[in-house]
């Protein structure tokens, strides 16, 4: 009997993929959502019950993750509602908690909640992008 995966036919050619990956770099990121997603990381190095927070490599996962949702929902360009929607799905294992933390029943879920609704959400200009 054959293993299924020895019966795995390509998907996507390597240039495929790097050409999305390519694309993906092109949807437009405003200086005001950089600025957040770099206080959303600074946030969680200096929130209380947190022990070891973002770090510059989870910006860059952060702000990359966000231009693909954008890309994937066929958008050029990324909105504060985009990162702080997937915040949590990007941020979520990289935080480490004190052990105090944990046991006063803290979970990264509820940290991150606490810092994505402390963490102010820039205004775009009027009249910029929309959805």
């Amino acid at each position: 009997m054959q293993h299924p995966i020895e019966t795995l036919e390509t998907v996507a050619t390597a240039d495929e993929m790097i050409a999305c990956q390519e694309s993906v770099r092109q949807v437009f990121v405003d200086d005001k959502v950089s600025r957040y997603i770099v206080q959303l990381i600074q946030a969680t190095r200096e929130h209380y019950d947190v022990i070891l927070g973002g770090s510059p490599r989870a910006s860059m996962a952060l702000l990359r993750f966000a231009q693909s949702f954008a890309a994937i929902h066929g958008f050029d360009f990324v909105l504060p509602d985009d990162v702080k929607q997937i915040a949590p799905h990007v941020l979520g294992h990289r935080l480490i908690l004190r052990p105090e933390s944990r046991l006063r029943k803290k979970t990264v879920a509820v940290v991150l909640d606490e810092i994505l609704n402390t963490v102010p959400v820039p205004q775009m200009p009027a009249g910029g992008p929309s959805r």
